[in-house]
């Protein structure tokens, strides 16, 4: 599949282009587009931009922005929302919301690998009202409601 990108900004750098490291990664890593390092501090936000915009071939597809492993366990760097939503129809530059979950300051410099992109497919819904459910084992159990460990 082939997705389109333009570069937004003047900071940006062809070794920060997106690429996939190895033959068997799922994510594309995102390099921080900075004229200067950003501190963040113990729980702070920030957004760091990544330089380049993309365009998604069609409405079944989306761009989903992760977290970096190895920032979130040496440095406990992690994105508040889980995970970043990019829908196909949103082009505008990839920013990376950023937060410092550890009690340490931490440096985020220009080119810095900040999260990973992947782009996968998705089902567009169409949600038909029904007048009940059909019933399942776990029914409506929520949070816990298969237990802890298995017995």
């Amino acid at each position: 599949m082939e997705v389109t990108y333009t570069v937004v900004s003047p900071l940006f750098r062809d070794e920060y282009l997106p690429a996939y490291k190895t033959s068997g990664a799922a994510g594309m890593d995102l390099h921080a587009c900075l004229s200067n390092p950003v501190q963040i501090q113990p729980l702070e936000r920030v957004r760091v931009p990544t330089g380049i915009a993309i365009q998604l071939p069609e409405q079944g597809v989306v761009a989903l922005v992760y977290a970096r492993s190895g920032l979130a366990w040496r440095h406990g760097i992690g994105l508040p929302n889980g995970v970043g939503v990019i829908d196909s129809d949103y082009t505008g530059e990839i920013q990376v919301l950023l937060t410092n979950f550890s009690s340490e300051p931490f440096e985020i410099r220009p080119g810095d690998r900040v999260a990973q992109l992947v782009v996968a497919p998705i089902y567009i819904a169409g949600l038909v009202q029904a007048e009940q459910l059909t019933p399942t084992e776990r029914g409506a159990g929520g949070f816990g409601s298969t237990g802890v460990r298995q017995e």
